[in-house]
């Protein structure tokens, strides 16, 4: 890639980005959110993002951290290329967590589609510029949530380049995020190398400050369980007194969950974790027929509780809570797709924080 047009092109963009951000005037809501319960959000992905959309019309102290696994598309590119982590899902989550989610989310995720930044994303080339500047991928996004006004902050787990690795039960080791993708259904174990890979200090800080700890939704073996796989962020969760909560997706996806029940997605969160969420939350919803025919084509299919998993679940000591938690948005390149409703989700889990304080 030309340094001449990466220089140019996040030159200009940081510029046009640094003269909005300076004349933007804060949220009158912002005493009301800084009162907000701090809440510890992670994950990955688009799955991360929904979630964080809802969660900042109740609090700005938002801490998301996000995995730093991804190997396709630009992140991949830009990680073969410049050895930097992946910037992808911290820039998702950035842009979720902002004032104005919509435009920052349509300037940062501008495509090029010719040339030498052809299929890279505006947002992706801004934090690589960044960590350029900073010599440090951390001190890159901590900038970037300070410039970008976020409400909260997003962290990348670690800022080591680390490995997603699996073994099947068919005893085939896969290496890679997207090698796990393909295989997930038939792992037996997953790991990270280097395995003494340790998260941010300001990670583990914020699993000390949570009111509440989230995990989900997201891609199963390569969203969410890459955060917790190195022990010493799985430990300090399990520890904590904050009441876990795991989000279950709405679909199991191709060949990562095919087949796997709710069940099968606690028990793999629960053993990354070294205990069971205190909580989980599923859809009640029925989903559309034509959206799970659309779906089942790709091999996907809808998550629901019966009284089976029901009834395993509690006897797990995790609590079931059963919402309708979905939303239908329509996309030129994919038409009809399924995902949480932002709105609908952070309802549920306000709801059940404010039950849980008049509990205590």
């Amino acid at each position: 890639m030309s340094y001449f047009i990466l220089g140019a092109v996040t030159a200009l963009a940081l510029l046009f980005f640094f003269g909005r951000i300076n004349i933007k005037s804060r949220n009158n809501d912002d005493k009301r959110l800084s009162r907000g319960p701090y809440v510890l959000a992670i994950g990955g992905g688009t799955g991360l993002s929904t979630l964080l959309r809802g969660l900042k019309a109740y609090t700005r102290n938002i801490t998301a951290v996000v995995a730093v696994t991804d190997e396709g598309g630009s992140s991949g590119r830009i990680r073969n290329e410049w050895g930097m982590l992946p910037p992808g899902d911290v820039r998702h989550c950035m842009a979720a967590l902002a004032e104005n989610d919509n435009e920052l989310k349509r300037i940062l995720e501008f495509r090029f589609d010719r040339g030498e930044l052809a299929g890279h994303s505006l947002g992706n080339l801004l934090l690589l510029a960044a960590t350029e500047m900073c010599g440090d991928f951390s001190k890159a996004v901590k900038q970037m949530n300070h410039l970008l006004n976020i409400r909260g902050r997003v962290l990348p787990v670690t800022t080591e380049g680390i490995t997603l690795m699996g073994k099947t039960s068919q005893g085939l080791e896969v290496k890679g995020e997207l090698a796990i993708s393909e295989h997930g259904r038939d792992l037996i174990e997953i790991w990270l190398e280097p395995a003494d890979a340790k998260p941010l200090k300001e990670v583990l800080d914020a699993v000390d400050d949570a009111d509440v700890i989230i995990l989900g939704p997201g891609s199963l073996f390569t969203s969410v369980i890459p955060n917790i796989l190195m022990p010493d962020f799985a430990d300090k969760i399990k520890r904590s007194d904050a009441p876990k909560i795991y989000v279950c997706n709405l679909l199991s996806q191709h060949d990562e969950t095919q087949n796997m029940n709710i069940i099968q997605h606690l028990d793999w969160i629960s053993a990354a974790l070294g205990c069971t969420p205190d909580f989980i939350i599923t859809n009640s919803q029925v989903i559309p027929d034509d959206i799970i025919a659309a779906y089942k084509r790709e091999g996907a299919s809808p998550l629901y509780l019966d009284d089976e998993q029901r009834s395993m679940i509690k006897s797990m000591g995790c609590e079931c809570i059963e919402a309708d938690i979905t939303g239908v948005s329509e996309t030129k390149a994919e038409g009809r797709v399924l995902r949480h409703d932002p709105a609908k989700l952070a309802n549920v889990i306000f709801k059940l924080i404010r039950r849980l304080n008049d509990e205590d």
